[in-house]
């Protein structure tokens, strides 16, 4: 009797543990998503509503508001979209692909200096980007490519975080013996990687390229400073932009409505890739 008793208060405690830890869970999904209901919120409400305070119904303005964002000459939305996807698409192609090529040759090659390379690639993850945008701009204007997209995507190649991802997912599930086998059937190398490497490491460049292309699609700091031309800026521009309006054309709604627009396709992109984020993270970690 006293064995069931104790494995009864058991039982109760293990269920009140875990009745606490969903209700602390549940506290921080909605701590979470407050943000974006009162994004939304305050995408259907004009402007003097919206200084009022907050409200937890939607308003009536919707409509206007977009109809307002659309008609505002000084904004092209629909061309700053279009602009983001680019940049932030191909940005997110090339620091995936050409990272996990990098970490490829570092895994795969027993050359002299491994070592020394991969301790290198990992001390440039320590330098903020801010450091070299002075250099990077002057370089840009020397070779004339101010005002254009290339300097906000070309340097996504090379990115050191990207590539540490890569080279803890590869020492995890990518056996070298595979890559002598390849080697041995006369495969060439960039065959065996593109052939071989790549369908194993599909989670890892999955999640990669969700965070490359949310990165690339909320970089304010350099497209601010490199992109100058009205057709060519993305859409943090335009929402500094239009936040940035003098007192008689700021518009609390159009605000509200442009930043909902921006992240709806990132959403999106969580919404539809989100079990890779989890299944990348987990066979990517490092091994015990």
């Amino acid at each position: 009797m006293a064995s069931k008793k104790k494995t009864s208060n058991e039982r109760v405690i293990l269920n009140l543990q875990r009745t606490f830890c969903y209700l602390v869970l549940l506290f921080l999904t909605v701590l979470c998503l407050f943000s974006f209901y009162m994004l939304i919120i305050n995408a259907t409400r004009a402007h003097p509503d919206i200084m009022k305070g907050f409200t937890l119904l939607p308003g009536k303005s919707l409509i206007t508001n977009w109809k307002n964002l659309m008609a505002n000459q000084n904004l092209p939305v629909l061309q700053g979209i279009g602009n983001s996807f680019f940049i932030s698409a191909c940005s997110a192609l090339l620091s995936t692909y050409f990272s996990a090529l990098a970490a490829f040759g570092i895994h795969a090659y027993n050359f002299k200096f491994r070592n020394a390379a991969f301790t290198f690639i990992l001390l440039i993850m320590m330098v903020p980007s801010q450091v070299s945008t002075l250099g990077l701009i002057r370089l840009m204007g020397q070779w004339n490519l101010l005002d254009t997209f290339v300097p906000l995507i070309l340097p996504s190649i090379a990115s050191a975080s990207v590539f540490f991802f890569m080279k803890q997912y590869l020492e995890s599930m990518l056996p070298i013996e595979i890559v002598e086998s390849a080697r041995m059937d006369g495969a060439s190398e960039f065959r065996t990687f593109n052939s071989i490497v790549l369908p194993i490491m599909k989670p890892a460049l999955a999640v990669q390229a969700i965070f490359s292309f949310v990165n690339a699609w909320n970089n304010y700091f350099l497209p601010s400073l490199i992109i100058t031309s009205k057709e060519k800026k993305t859409l943090p521009i335009l929402i500094a932009q239009l936040r940035s309006a003098d007192f008689l054309k700021f518009d609390l709604g159009q605000v509200y409505m442009l930043i909902a627009v921006a992240i709806i396709p990132v959403l999106l992109m969580y919404l539809l890739l989100s079990r890779y984020i989890v299944r990348g993270i987990t066979l990517g970690s490092v091994k015990g």
